[in-house]
């Protein structure tokens, strides 16, 4: 009997102590959990070999899937969720439908994170413009990671349904967003919100409402904050500005400076091959072009 009571009251105390640490655990359990997230994304935009990349990506992508469907609610893990769809695609779906199915969900994962990691942030999407920018302007740099990543899968998903002049109209919101991440973190992403804004202002022409001066200036702020390292700032710079005014020598110029560059950059790598690919197509159809 003496034995009996002796296990009974281990097993109360045992009880007791796990249901202390209960809470702890949980913690301790997603913090693991975003930290492998963040490592796993970490370790593909840092991984040089594309080809194992492309191969592999897919199954690291429904791996985060089903940390997201773990934890729906967690901005975090929505979060890098969303960066891998929208690198994944930008860098080897060619499938015009493929694309539209990625982005749409990384932008429908970006604003769910902006809903749970930020005040009053729910049904942005849905909003009067000028609610919407209204909210913008109010927020502050702890947002910028959030905001900044939410303009980044909103404007891919423009780019994959650039025929709808509904996603079109979108622009406006993926401007405002940039906008105030550029004055809240200017060097935010090694200058990839200057490059975002360069786009944004020479995807028409000037007789179109482009301003691509404004646009150079952009790209020009993205190099020198990220010291060259995002080479694909270059690129843009010679595809979107260079072509649209017609400067073959700056249109070189950069290029060449990209195809001799090195490609490994923190959080740049996967990107910096992608854009060697980008810069060898647009050299091999400059004379066409020019």
């Amino acid at each position: 009997m003496r034995r009996i009571m002796k296990r009974s009251k281990r097993t109360i105390v045992a009880g007791l102590v796990a249901l202390l640490m209960l809470s702890g655990c949980s913690n301790l359990i997603s913090s693991m959990t975003q930290s492998f997230a963040e490592d796993l994304s970490s370790a593909i935009l840092n991984n040089p070999d594309l080809d194992m990349v492309r191969d592999g990506a897919p199954s690291y992508l429904i791996l985060v899937d089903s940390l997201v469907a773990r934890s729906p609610e967690d901005p975090f893990l929505l979060q890098q969720s969303s960066k891998l769809h929208a690198a994944y695609a930008a860098a080897f779906v060619v499938d015009e439908q493929r694309a539209k199915l990625l982005n749409a969900k990384a932008k429908s994962q970006a604003l769910a994170a902006v809903c749970f990691g930020l005040r009053d942030a729910c049904g942005l999407a849905e909003r009067p413009f000028k609610a919407f920018d209204q909210w913008v302007e109010a927020q502050t740099v702890k947002s910028v990671p959030l905001m900044y990543d939410l303009a980044v899968s909103w404007a891919s998903w423009v780019q994959a349904n650039s025929e709808d002049f509904s996603a079109v109209a979108d622009l406006a919101r993926v401007k405002a967003l940039m906008l105030k991440v550029s004055q809240l973190s200017p060097g935010y992403d090694d200058g990839g919100v200057y490059l975002y804004l360069g786009v944004l202002e020479t995807l028409v022409p000037p007789a179109m409402g482009g301003k691509p001066e404004i646009g150079r200036r952009y790209f020009e702020q993205a190099i020198e904050v990220s010291r060259g390292t995002n080479l694909m700032a270059k690129v843009m710079f010679a595809d979107q500005y260079a072509r649209l005014v017609f400067e073959r020598e700056l249109h070189d110029q950069l290029l060449q400076e990209v195809m001799a560059a090195p490609v490994q950059a923190d959080g740049l790598t996967l990107m910096n091959i992608v854009a060697k690919e980008q810069a060898q197509i647009l050299l091999d159809t400059a004379d066409e072009y020019f």
